[in-house]
């Protein structure tokens, strides 16, 4: 496959499918909206549309950041391009899906999470930039950057996990500490819907008989989680993520059909379970100490006795 940078750059429309997308000569001066092809002539491009995903882009920043996104033989799969800074070294590798996956409101989180398992072994397989949000990329086409086009063909989210072995993160790992605090690429998206569900959820019990009410405060909720990621997802995507909770709970919630009664009812009984529970890991917990206390104290009058 010639590498030199443009033998494939006419696979680049058909990969890419953002028509109205953000993009920028400068990321300093700010990202605007534009046509499509008033976009492919800015220096850097919004990697994918606000509805769906097919592209997934890691951000290498390293002087060897080519040979790393190369260096794949039993490592990880090999990126669809490279577009590297001729002056630094660093580079974006991008990989194209078979199949893309939505992030609106009506997306299903299994997948939205699995993709983000997935961007996030793609990025350590390279040591990636573990700040990067995935929002823009390098424009493959543009004269500033020196392209490597490798292959065209495009991948499932199961090939890749795959071929990354043992890359890929554990199933817990999003609720690691720096995760929870502070997410980042399509992590954000995950994060801020499980974490605005479970508030919602017990949210429940101030707007019973008022689904407008509680529609808002989701909004306002979903709102504030978002401010605090150091990169914030779109408003637009804020607003779909709290809409889809909103219309869960509304539509399809036990919680919300059985009413307040029956939701006190629930709560309570769970409270009184979880103390349970507690109660009893204490009296094992005194049960454990207790016989190392006579354990220790055996073990001293027999070396006292000695």
């Amino acid at each position: 496959m010639d590498m030199s940078g443009g033998s494939l750059s006419g696979d680049w429309e058909q990969l890419w499918l953002p028509l109205w997308p953000l993009a920028t000569d400068d990321l300093l001066l700010g990202v605007y909206r534009m046509p499509r092809q008033d976009a492919l002539d800015r220096r850097y491009l919004e990697a994918n549309p606000q509805a769906l995903s097919n592209l997934l882009v890691v951000d290498v920043d390293h002087p060897d950041a080519a040979l790393r996104a190369l260096s794949a033989a039993g490592n990880h799969p090999l990126p669809n391009a490279i577009v590297e800074n001729p002056r630094n070294g660093h580079a974006h590798a991008v990989w194209a899906l078979t199949e893309p996956f939505t992030r609106t409101e009506y997306a299903r989180r299994k997948p939205l999470a699995y993709a983000a398992a997935v961007n996030e072994g793609l990025r350590r397989a390279v040591d990636g930039d573990a700040a990067y949000s995935g929002l823009m990329t390098k424009n493959p086409t543009h004269s500033a950057w020196d392209t490597h086009w490798i292959h065209a063909e495009t991948r499932s989210l199961a090939d890749l996990e795959h071929d990354l072995g043992k890359h890929m993160p554990p199933p817990r790992w999003r609720q690691s500490k720096r995760r929870r605090e502070d997410p980042v690429g399509l992590g954000r998206n995950c994060m801020l819907f499980e974490t605005a569900r479970t508030w919602a959820y017990r949210e429940l019990r101030c707007h019973w008989g008022d689904p407008e009410g509680l529609g808002k405060a989701i909004q306002v909720e979903a709102a504030d989680l978002n401010a605090a990621f150091s990169e914030p997802l779109p408003v637009s995507e804020v607003r779909a993520i709290a809409a889809s909770i909103h219309r869960w709970i509304v539509t399809k919630s036990r919680m919300w059909a059985d009413g307040p009664a029956v939701y006190e009812a629930t709560f309570v009984a769970i409270q009184s379970a979880r103390g349970r529970k507690m109660t009893e890991k204490k009296r094992e917990a005194n049960r454990r100490r207790a016989t190392k206390y006579d354990r220790d104290l055996v073990r001293k009058e027999a070396t006292d006795g000695s």
